[in-house]
């Protein structure tokens, strides 16, 4: 596994390293004695996926407060997703600062995301499909959201949504909470 660190605190992206031959490639996705390695404890309690059948199918921000904070573990297995994450950390030299990756079924990489945390994504093509990890059960009592297009932020997407649930239309602007 290829740890690459983001400009993000605590925040990487990972490449497979490809061992192949002519059946095709084997390669670890997750290894905890690597994840130690680079400061992370990932205690994963839960895999979720997520299936999204139009292109521009927009999903989060969301994170979890403590004492519920949620580290995630994303990677697209089928089509195109633009993942964007966002420090919440008050405490952290990246407090607010944002950071997208661009996840596909044919790039095969991972993002590590965090507690504290805010993550959504925007698909780039139909039938998009992504799994992630978490370390914390849901907590709906925790959980927070981030209005996708929030100028407290100034996130740049990389197409115009053309799908959004209401709840995540309807997250309030940050800087009136």
């Amino acid at each position: 596994m290829i740890f690459n660190k983001l400009p993000l605190q605590d925040a990487y992206v990972i490449e497979p390293e490809l061992i192949q031959d002519i059946r095709g490639f084997y390669a670890r996705a997750l290894c905890e004695k690597e994840f130690a390695d680079h400061g992370m404890e990932l205690n994963i309690v839960q895999s979720n996926i997520s299936f999204s059948k139009k292109k521009g199918t927009l999903r989060g921000l969301h994170y979890q407060v403590a004492p519920h904070l949620e580290a995630k573990i994303v990677r697209c297995t089928q089509g195109a997703i633009y993942d964007v994450i966002v420090d919440m950390r008050e405490d952290s030299p990246t407090y607010k600062q944002w950071h997208g990756e661009e996840l596909t079924s044919e790039n095969r990489k991972t993002l590590v995301i965090p507690g504290g945390f805010a993550q959504g994504f925007i698909t780039l093509q139909d039938d998009s499909e992504v799994s992630y990890n978490v370390t914390e059960f849901y907590h709906p009592e925790s959980e927070r959201g981030l209005r996708y297009n929030d100028p407290a932020f100034g996130i740049k997407w990389p197409i115009v949504p053309a799908v959004i649930s209401e709840k995540d239309q309807n997250c309030p602007d940050f800087n009136s909470l």
